[in-house]
């Protein structure tokens, strides 16, 4: 019999609500969908037991407490768990999970009606995961294991504690946001109003993860003026947008793009393409582990738009520069115990950590740069913002057994 015998449904619960986020709204969370959501998650807190539970009209956090149970909680640091509601930019609307028994790490995988498989040739980590309990999606939508097996995780964590008074904690913080996908969810992170003194977000992927660095993380946005004329009399009048798009993009390494990049490798990334002879636009992601190629790499973007400004004799190119988080090594190392802790609890769980850089960003990110160290624990989730996104349960359980086991070592270190 399960040991949380809530998580898994709990978990399909938050999957088929839609709370996709949207880069184009200006409000706070940018959908009113996690605004629901986060309703619900408040009041499941408020009914486990918890307290100070709000839903914080300046971040669209559901923030709540479970107090101490010690007798004294002086020297107990209050331990943060940090996890986010929205999903990604694909079809999230009719989620429909559905879950394979004791997998044979092996079999193709049918989703739904069979237009789509998971498939161990093209998806070779399902070899892992012989014996285990699959949640995948039917193949229309993704599944939400990004970042819902956290919001379940954390949940089902906490109340395991509220129902075994007996297993001794400090003040446990608990934080689920909107907007992570998008990343803008953490900007207005309110650490005084959450409380923890340190933290850590549950949001990574397979058995074992623990990340504490990240790329640093930027958008360009590329306007280009063009002029449309007749194409019969365009000779030394026509100026063509998509032209300039093309001869900006090849100015660019060709071999830095993440299909040709891995570890540490930074890259820019060409994320959309819009437009016509008179106008275009073009959106592009830059990251880079190193803060110094992190910046040489923006750098570049403003040098080839100038050049191209200063041949068209007028400014044709609009560069828009925007920073999205930075490596939140540079914080964490300087004081690794937050580190520390999770590896400690891993390995009382006979889990071993993987360590290693991500090649991505998370809340934790900036929420470290604002003064609360939060590196990111794992989830379970696989292939995450697509249709082939699966979780294990059994991983899924092991994530509640490292929080819980985190939460017990601090309670220790200090009694």
């Amino acid at each position: 019999m399960a040991k949380y015998t809530k998580l898994v449904p709990r978990f399909i619960a938050y999957a088929k609500e839609e709370t996709r986020s949207d880069e184009n709204s200006q409000t706070i969370p940018s959908t009113r969908s996690q605004v629901e959501f986060g309703k619900k998650i408040a009041a499941q807190l408020k009914g486990i037991g918890l307290e100070k539970v709000h839903l914080s009209e300046k971040s669209g956090y559901v923030f709540a407490v479970l107090p101490s149970n010690l007798e004294s909680n002086a020297e107990v640091k209050k331990i943060g768990f940090i996890a986010h509601m929205d999903t990604a930019d694909f079809n999230a609307k009719d989620v429909n999970p559905q879950i394979v028994k004791n997998y044979d790490g092996k079999s193709v995988i049918k989703l739904g009606n069979g237009h789509y498989e998971l498939n161990p040739q093209e998806f070779p980590n399902l070899k892992d995961y012989k014996g285990h309990d699959l949640i995948t999606t039917d193949g229309n939508t993704l599944l939400g294991a990004d970042d819902k097996s956290g919001v379940a995780e954390i949940i089902t964590a906490v109340e395991y504690l509220t129902e075994h008074p007996e297993i001794k904690h400090g003040e446990i913080e608990i934080g689920i946001g909107p907007d992570e996908e998008i990343g803008t969810g953490a900007d207005r992170f309110d650490i005084a109003d959450f409380g923890a003194q340190i933290a850590y977000t549950v949001d990574g992927g397979p058995l074992g993860e623990l990340e504490y660095e990240t790329f640093n993380a930027a958008q360009a946005k590329l306007k280009i003026k063009g002029k449309n004329v007749h194409p019969a009399t365009a000779k030394g009048v026509m100026v063509n947008a998509l032209q300039l798009a093309v001869d900006f993009h090849e100015q660019l390494p060709s071999n830095e793009v993440p299909e040709k990049t891995d570890g540490r490798q930074g890259f820019f990334h060409l994320v959309q393409l819009n437009g016509t002879v008179d106008e275009a636009e073009l959106v592009y992601i830059i990251r880079d582990h190193d803060r110094a190629k992190f910046e040489a790499r923006k750098q570049l973007f403003r040098e080839i738009a100038a050049k191209m400004n200063n041949a068209a004799g007028q400014k044709r190119l609009m560069l828009d520069l925007k920073d999205q988080y930075y490596n939140m090594r540079t914080v964490i190392e300087k004081d690794m115990t937050v580190v520390e802790l999770a590896k400690r609890a891993m390995k009382n769980l006979e889990i071993e950590p993987v360590i290693y850089p991500v090649r991505g960003g998370t809340d934790g990110s900036k929420i470290s740069f604002m003064g609360l160290p939060t590196p990111n624990l794992f989830a379970g989730g696989e292939n995450m913002h697509s249709r082939f996104e699966f979780v294990s349960v059994q991983v899924m359980e092991k994530a509640v057994d490292v929080i819980l086991e985190i939460i017990k070592i601090a309670a220790d270190q200090n009694n």
